[in-house]
Order: C-alpha cells, then structure tokens, then sequence
C-alpha cells in the first residue's frame, strides 16, 4: 500500500502508517481463474480494538457487537435473544450454576455459593452408614434375638432385612446416579420420581420414623446406662419382683424426657458440635466392633476360665436359669472351716439360712450347675443353638439339654430369681424388632449435598456398607447362648454382649453407649431438616410454618415438632415396643424407593439414564414386594395404621391440590391413562424430566395420494420406539365436500404405510383451500389436551429449487416459522430417502451432533433416543462444538464433558476452532449469484421457458469454467445448479491458489461490484460456507449429522436467500437432521 493512502480505522479515525499493521490475503474468484488482494488487516498495535472484517475500508456496518461478534455465526445471529451460543454457555452448563428455563423450580440454587462439596466415598457415605446400622439394637438385642430365635431362624431374619436393605440400596443408586441429587437425600428422590402427592405422604413417613429413631435411640442410652453403668441411679426402685418392668419403664420415662431435653438444646445452639463429634461416635462404634472380634477369637482358642470371670458364667437350677444379681457363688451350702454353711443362693429360696429350713420344693428336688456364658466356637453351642425357642411372657428360660426333676407346685415360681421372658416372644416380632439395626443405608443419601461426586460414592458406599453389616450381623449370630435373657440378669446384669469384648467388657459398654448417643443427635439433627424442606415444598400448606427457622437457615420450628413427638416414643419407654413402628414408617419408605425404581425403568422416560447399570424393573419389584411382606410379618396392625396414615395425607395432598411439578413417574405415566389423566396433564405443561418428542410428522402425498417418504415414517419410528404420542398428518387441497372420498383414500395409504414402517399413531389428514394453510391447522389443533404434540418432523423440500412455483418453498419456510410461534420443536430430514429402514442393522458408526447454538438440548436428546432402536444401536454419539476466536477451546471440552457426564451420556466430544478468517471470494461470489439471481425472479415477469434461460445464463457467466472443468455440458437448460458440490470447490480453490501468480487485479477495480452487496447476506454466507466446510470435513462418513437450523430471516423478502443458506450449509452431507427446539429445556442433569 501506497504511504500517501489515508487509512481507517473501523470507527473512521485516521491511523498513521505507523500505527497500522498491514497485512494481504490472496484469493481467488471462480470466474476468470485470477487471484487478488482481497482483504487488508487493519489493526491498530495496542488499542484491542477488533480487526477489520469487510474487504471495504471505510466499511460501517453496525450489525456486529454483540454475541456473534465477527461473521462465523452470522447465520443465527437473529436468535441470539433466545438461544445463545454454545461456547458462551458451556461453561455454566458443566457445573450446572446456570440453571436454564424449565428446571428452576425447585432446583434454584442459593444466591450466596458455599464452599464446593469435598466429601468422598468413605468419609461421606460408608462410614456414616456403618454408624447408623450398627447402633442400638446390635449391642442390646442382637444376643437376645439369636438365644430366642436360634441360629437358623435368626439367620432368616439378617438374610430377609439384609436383602431388603440390599435391593432398596440397588434401586437408590439407580435413582441417585439419574442426574445430580441436590440436598434432601431419599425425600428428594422419592418425591420428584413419584410425584408430590407420594413424595408428601412417604416423607412425612420418613420423618416419622427418623423421629421415633431418635426416640429409639435415646432409650438405648437410657438402657445402657441405668442397667450397665449406673444401676444405683435409678429413681424407682422396686420392692418386689413383679414390680421391676414398671419401675425401670418409669425411670426410662423420666431419664429419657430429661435425656432428650439436653441433646434438644445440644442441636439447637451448636449443630456444627453435632457433626464434629459424629466421627468421634464413630471411632467409638468401630472399637466396639473390634474389640468383640478379638473376644471371639481369644474363646476359639483359649476359652474364658469363669471362676475368674463370674460375669461369664451362668448358674442353673436343675435346668432353670438364675439370676445372680444377688449372689457370687453357684453354690447351696459351702464348707467354711470343715463346717457346712448355706449361701446367699439358700436364703433366697429358704425361709432361713439354716439347712433345717423350709425351702422351694424345686430348690430341693434339683442340683445347681454352672455353664460357661461364652462357651467358644469349639464347644459345641452352635450346634445346641440351631432352632429357636420361643415363649410368652414370664415363661421360664430353661436349657433344654439340662436334667431336672419338676415340682408339683409352681405357683412360687414367679417370685423366685428365675430368668424370665419379659415380653411374649415369636418369629414376626423379632423381625419388627430387628429391622431398625439394617436402616441406615440412607444415611449416604441424606448427605448427597456434601458429596464430591454423588452419582459415584452413593452406589459403592451404601452397598459396601450393607455387605459389612450383613458379616458382621451374620457373624455374630452363631457366638451366643441359647440362655440369654435382655438385660443380661443371667451374667450378673452385663451386657451380654460386652462380655464377648477384650480386654474388658467396658470398652463395649461405653462404646455402646457413646453409638447410642451420637445416633439420638444424628436423628434429631436430621428429622428437623427433613420436615423443614416437606414445609419448604409447599406441598403440605398446615405444614409450612415449620419452613421457618432462625436467621441462620436452622429449623426451628420443626426441632420443635420433633422434640415433641420423639417425646411420644420416649412415654412407651419399652425400646422393643418403639423398634416394630419406626420400621413400619422406614419400610413404607424403601417400598417406593424401589417402585419409584421399577416405574422410572418400565416407562423408560427419556430421563431414565442412571450411571448405576446393575439395576432392574425385576429387582425393584422384588424389593417392593420383599417390603411389603416384612410390614405384614413385622406387625400387621403397625403395617394398616402406617398405610392408613400415608393415604390420608395422599388424599390431603390431591384435596387441596399439589400444585407442584417434578417431573414424576405418575404423571408420565398419566401419558396412557384415559380422561382422567388427559386433564391432569393439561393443567401444566410436563416437567423436563418428562419432556419427550411426542411427534406430529408431516406427509407429502403423490398424485396417487400415496406417501413419498415412506422412510419418514421409519425414521419416526426409530425415534419414538413405540413411546408417547405420534400424529401422522397431510394436507390435501381443496374442500371436504369435494375431497371426503380422496381424504379417505389417504388416510387409508397412510395408515397401510404406517403398519408396514411399523410406527404406533394416529393419521389425520385434513381438506384445506391451500397447503400452507392445512399445515398450519395441523400444526395449531392435531391432540386432545395433554396428548398433544410438541415436535414436528418434515422432510427437506429437495426439489425448491427446481420447482415452477415458489409456493413449495415458502410453505417450508412458513412451517418453520409457525411451529417457532407455536414453541414447538422441528425436525428437518434432508436426503431422507437414504435413512435406513426398521430392518437395516447399522455397523459400527457415528450419529454426529453439531451443538453451535443452544436451544434446549434436543440435540442431545435426540441420538440417546434414537440409540435405543436397534437399528441405530451400535453407533457411538460425537458431539462437536464451535469455537471461536475469543474462546478457550480445551476449557470448552472439559466443560463439555463434565456437562455430558452430569447429563449420563456417552459421547465423544471434540471443539472444533472457527477463527475469524477473511470471507473468501467464492463467498462474495455466490452471494452475488444469489442475489441476482433472486432479484430478477422478482421483478421479472417471464414465461417458465424465459425465466430458466436468463437464470442459466447469469449461471453460465459466472460458473463457465467451473461447469467445463467438471464436465457439466450435459445439464439440461430447465436444471440449474446454484451450489457447489464439496468436492469441486476444494478442487478449484486449490487450483487457483496455485495459479497465484497469474496475475492481480488491485481491490479498488473489485469495490464497485461488491458494494452493492447486502453485507448480511455476505456474512450468512461465509458462516454457511465455514460451517458446511468443517462439518464436511469431520462427519461425512457419519450415518447421521444432526446440526442446529438457523431461525428464517425477519424479513419475509429474504426467504429464498434463506433457502440458499441451508442448501450451501447442508452441500456435500448425505444423511442430515436440522434440528431447532421449542424455546424450553428438553434434557435436565437432576434426577
């Protein structure tokens, strides 16, 4: 460039020659083979401002500046309002901050971001687990339920609730795995699968039983520490025998009231303290465990020498069991000095303590024996333990293999220090009391907001903790006595447990007893923040007063609530009477965790996409079923009541109308159902979870009213697989009265072509006095209420150019703007005839998704779908991505990753770099053929025969030795190609940078020409030209190219310029799917 040249800047400020950067392209017009300067580079050094984009210096067009700055996506910068660019989004998208239309009901996120979630597998889900299931009712009732029930019978019982917890775990890690779990745990899960009137009746079930948890566990400390620490503590005290259940219930009351009162104000001033100390609590429980194994194995080998141990040994009466609370030695007269004295044993069954003295007639006639309490795994006491032996109340506990001489008169017997049962005992009652020690699988759930990654550490630490409780539990079953009664009085009140630990049975009784305390907070921490988030949901309206709290989020209220009823479980006093209903509420819970498992799977709702792949309907319902059946066999009274309280707050719910939307399996399933269904779905539109293309595809039907594209229907039915709605619809032209015949006869070939496709609709086809028209009736009125359409599927009108009339043209571009009005989304087919049919079976392969501006993620959507058909099975999802200058490419592809593995599919994803090059002269010469070419279809009014000549001639002048080099001689004057193939603009742009040198003609002869160019159209086409390039070069050999459609200009008299767009976007591609949403969210990464 020449000094003395005033330059520009894009602003018109003059630059000095030494403040610009001058740079030349060559390129090349296909029109005379010669190659020019076509583009300067005028950059001031250091301002940041942008490079000039136009050939033309003192260029000013203004419609740049915003988020499709530069001419790459020129092509749809007329929806940048409502769909914005992929890149700019991505970011947001992957770590889902950025919560888009349709999902910000009940995942709105808090405006202040905490720190990010940092627990793991062990830490967040396993260990909390453990400490949950191995409480209270391991250490204080697992013996007893083995020395009642026996080995096989107790065996039954782990393998029955362990299999039920196990199956349930399966089930909610399916759930828990579907998409990210925000805080709330299983209510959150049930209730956004099941919907809110299920979600309302099972959480407040759930809170229920985490209620009368803490009321179980606060009386296991109560028990712990009145029977096993402190006994002298005890406020009543009982004279007599009889009266010693009522006292101990009595003080149970008032210890457990005062017990409760404490851990209350321990939550209400310092939950920090609560779940600092949790860890501690757990240490405490896992040196219990421990020290009990070490006890086992010390007795397999060295088996406990009880005159030194007097807790381990067991005094029998003939083959009754004693209590030895009162005595030390197993024996009725002793030798002191050679002098023959009674015991502390004779005078509790004599009147005196002189060996004349009347005794208990069974006293008499029967010997004392001593047995070990922990005989050892050699001893034989699996084998004397197998079968079980239950009783009612006050039934002696005797050793059956003990000889005896029996009384005449029994009716002393109740009074006498015999071990006794406390309650009536049998099978059913057992597993109710058993249940509550396998209930903390949840316990990983509830802290899914706290997890690193929940979709990972739920699944492998619930299901890790059950396979250790369920060996510890199955373990510990066969090391027991078959003359173990509940409070150990048979070995001088210990913990019957504790006696197995080394080194000494404290470690187990303080272990114990720390476990019991810390499950009483977890529970009263949990159960408040339960009921507050129920109140939050707003489904339950007596309820929402407990959605407030102190300024801190803290649940006052509802801590409140749970005090009070906890207080409830604590007035029962008798743990074995509160473990059979908190096993109800927990069981109702587990039993729709897994139909809301085995519902999800069987309706195969598109959201259906758990990373946990070792889950099925089967198991779900077996699960369901095996839940169901412990409530009847654990108490069927508790089981009616629960059910009964459950289905009143259901019908609550439904009464006063849950206007809430989750996106729940009910309502999906409501898609099959009849009226009633049909109008629950026509008040609200389905949640994202339920979004599905429910399908209305437009037919074009031959002179013989038959169907053109019979692969349409295939396509469709590839796409749907049977699922949800499809409406098959044309358009005939005229009107009914004089077409009902011909209406007929096609509904008649459709509904032959659909059997024959194998697509399950319905066909409609309707009289209209012109097809745009017929088509837009369709479009606004095909369905009934909520079965109604929110897709339409076309096919690309290949002959538009071709066609006499532009009417069939402007019907497409019509349809494309009234289903955008109608928020509805579209599907173009273009090549559909090569689409394969139902009985093709693709090989290896890839469904390539072209993911340049988002508009609800249909375009994700749509391969998963279509890989569920086995003809589209095998071929793996890519998903490409553009970046442009500005973007940072790597970080675009992580964040796309992250997004697709939150989303649960498996994709390939690449980001294709878009740089802010020059517009080419093939470019500028094509949108000059275009224009022209438009221009004088308008305002000539020439015959058919006229008008083809002149376009052939503009078209020869323009691609004379393009159409020589190629052999195109013999195209018939009525066809006239306005496009270049792929292949032969590759081959002519690199022949004419070869022939660089040829010659130059300078930019400033060019100007006039180019100018009067519309600068828009310019750049559409050089996106159309760059996008077609790129996606020629990566997806060509791919079975199908799913690619955004840009929106139809504003400006009606630009709708052929539109059509030559998409055919130059589309040039060199074989199977192709345009794809534009609906303006809402069709894919969700929540479950």
């Amino acid at each position: 460039m020449a000094p003395n040249v005033p330059v520009k800047n894009i602003h018109g400020a003059e630059l000095k020659l030494s403040e610009v950067k001058v740079g030349v392209i060559f390129s090349c017009l296909p029109n005379n083979w010669v190659c020019f300067p076509i583009t300067m580079e005028l950059r001031p050094k250091c301002d940041g401002m942008p490079k000039e984009s136009s050939p033309f210096i003192n260029n000013t067009d203004n419609d740049k500046g915003n988020l499709y700055d530069g001419k790459n996506m020129a092509l749809f910068e007329e929806e940048m309002d409502s769909n914005p660019m992929v890149s700019s989004l991505l970011n947001k998208l992957a770590n889902y901050t950025n919560l888009t239309q349709g999902v910000k009901e009940h995942e709105e996120a808090d405006d202040d971001e905490g720190p990010s979630p940092a627990l793991g597998t062990l830490i967040g889900v396993y260990l909390p687990c453990l400490q949950n299931i191995l409480g209270v009712i391991l250490f204080l009732r697992l013996t007893w339920i083995v020395g009642t029930a026996g080995i096989m019978e107790s065996l039954a019982i782990v393998v029955m609730t362990c299999s039920c917890t196990m199956l349930t775990a399966i089930s909610m890690s399916a759930i828990a795995t579907n998409g990210v779990v925000p805080a709330g745990g299983s209510y959150y899960m049930i209730s956004r699968s099941l919907g809110p009137e299920f979600g309302g009746a099972v959480g407040l079930c759930f809170y229920l039983g985490t209620t009368f948890a803490g009321s179980m566990y606060i009386l296991g400390t109560i028990e712990i520490l009145l029977t096993y620490i402190v006994p002298s503590a005890a406020i009543f005290k009982a004279e007599k025998k009889e009266d010693e259940a009522e006292a101990l219930l009595n003080n149970m009351r008032v210890y457990g009231t005062c017990c409760l009162t404490l851990m209350s104000l321990v939550v209400f001033v310092g939950v920090k303290y609560v779940n600092k100390l949790a860890l501690v609590f757990l240490a405490c429980v896992i040196l219990s465990i421990l020290a009990i194994y070490a006890g086992v194995i010390k007795t397999a080998f060295e088996p406990p020498d009880f005159p030194f141990f007097v807790c381990q040994i067991i005094c029998l009466l003939g083959n009754r069991t004693l209590q030895n609370h009162n005595f030390d030695q197993c024996l009725k007269t002793m030798e002191v000095d050679n002098v023959t004295v009674t015991t502390k044993l004779w005078s509790l069954f004599c009147d005196s303590p002189d060996l004349n003295a009347t005794c208990n007639e069974y006293f008499t006639l029967n010997n004392v024996t001593v047995i070990q309490g922990i005989p050892g795994l050699t001893s034989g006491v699996i084998r004397d333990n197998i079968w079980g032996d239950y009783g009612p109340n006050g039934m002696l506990v005797e050793n059956k293999h003990q000889a005896s001489e029996p009384a005449a008169d029994t009716s002393q017997d109740i009074y006498m220090p015999y071990v006794a049962n406390d309650i009536t005992t049998f099978f059913t009652l057992l597993v109710g009391i058993y249940f509550p020690s396998v209930t903390g699988i949840m316990a990983g759930s509830n802290r899914s907001g706290d997890l690193r990654d929940a979709q990972k550490s739920i699944p492998i630490g619930t299901i890790m903790a059950i396979a250790t409780t369920t060996f510890i539990c199955i373990f510990n079953d066969s090391n027991n006595s078959p003359a173990i009664q509940v409070f150990g009085d048979s070995v001088k009140g210990n913990l019957v447990i504790g006696i197995l630990a080394w080194p000494s049975p404290w470690v187990i009784v303080i272990g114990s007893f720390f476990s019991c305390c810390g499950a009483g907070l977890q529970s009263l921490t949990g159960a408040p923040r339960l009921l507050q988030a129920i109140a939050r949901d707003g489904i339950v309206p007596f309820l929402q007063v407990f959605g407030h709290g102190k300024a801190n989020g803290e649940p006052t209220w509802a801590l409140l609530l749970t005090g009070g009823i906890c207080e409830i479980g604590i007035l029962i006093a008798s743990l074995d009477a509160v473990a059979p209903i908190l096993s109800m509420f927990f069981l109702m819970c587990y039993l729709f965790v897994n139909l809301a498992c085995a519902l999800q799977t069987l309706l195969r709702t598109p959201n259906w996409r758990p990373r946990f792949k070792f889950y099925h309907w089967a198991l779900s319902f077996l699960g369901a079923s095996l839940c169901l059946s412990l409530m009847f066999i654990s108490s069927w009274y508790y089981a009616l009541v629960a059910m009964l309280i459950a289905g009143c707050i259901y019908k609550y719910i439904e009464y006063r109308g849950a206007e809430k939307e989750w996106g729940d399996g009910i309502n999906g399933l409501s898609l099959n159902a009849a009226r009633y269904a049909l109008i629950r779905l026509e008040e609200a539109p389905p949640h994202t979870k339920n979004w599905r293309p429910q399908m209305l595809l437009l037919l074009n039907l031959d002179s013989d009213h038959a169907v053109k594209h019979p692969r349409l229907l295939s396509f469709c039915t590839q796409l749907k697989a049977g699922k949800g709605l499809t409406i098959v619809g044309s358009v005939l032209e005229g009107t009914y009265m004089t077409k009902e015949a011909e209406v007929k006869k096609a509904e008649q070939n459709i509904k032959s072509s659909m059997t024959t496709e194998r697509t399950k609709g319905f066909c409609h086809v309707v009289a209209s006095s012109n097809l745009r028209d017929g088509f837009s009736h369709l479009i606004q009125t095909a369905g009934l209420g909520g079965m109604k359409h929110n897709t339409v599927l076309m096919a690309w009108p290949g002959t538009w150019k071709q066609s006499n009339d532009p009417v069939s043209w402007k019907n497409f571009i019509e349809t494309v703007r009234e289903t955008t009005a109608a928020h509805q989304a579209l599907l173009v087919a273009k090549n559909v005839d090569s689409f394969p049919t139902n009985t093709d079976r693709l090989g290896q392969g890839t469904i390539d998704v072209w993911w340049v501006v988002h508009d609800g993620g249909l375009l994700m959507l749509l391969p998963f779908l279509l890989r569920q058909h086995k003809v589209w099975r095998k071929c793996k999802m890519r998903i490409f991505t553009v970046a442009n200058m500005d973007d940072n490419s790597i970080q675009m592809k992580k964040d796309l990753q992250m997004f697709l593995y939150h989303l649960r599919l498996d994709a390939e994803v690449e980001v294709v770099e878009m740089h802010d090059s020059d517009i080419s002269a093939f470019t500028y010469e094509k949108t000059l053929v275009m224009e022209q070419r438009s221009q004088m279809l308008k305002q000539m009014q020439l015959s058919r025969t006229e008008r083809e000549r002149e376009a052939q001639l503009i078209h020869d002048r323009n691609t004379a030795s393009h159409a020589a080099l190629n052999d195109k001689a013999d195209a018939g004057p009525d066809r006239v190609h306005m496009t270049w193939t792929k292949d032969k603009f590759l081959t002519e742009r690199n022949r004419n940078r070869a022939e660089a040198n040829m010659g130059v003609r300078d930019i400033f002869n060019m100007k006039p020409e180019w100018e009067s160019l519309n600068q828009s159209n310019v750049r559409r086409m050089h996106t159309a030209v760059k996008l077609n390039e790129v996606v020629v070069n990566k997806s060509q050999g791919a079975h199908l190219v799913l690619l955004n459609m840009p929106g139809p200009p504003k400006n009606r008299g630009g709708d052929e310029n539109y059509m030559e767009f998409l055919e130059v976007l589309l040039e060199g591609l074989n199977r192709v799917l345009l794809v534009r949403g609906g303006g809402r969210e069709v894919i969700t990464i929540y479950s």
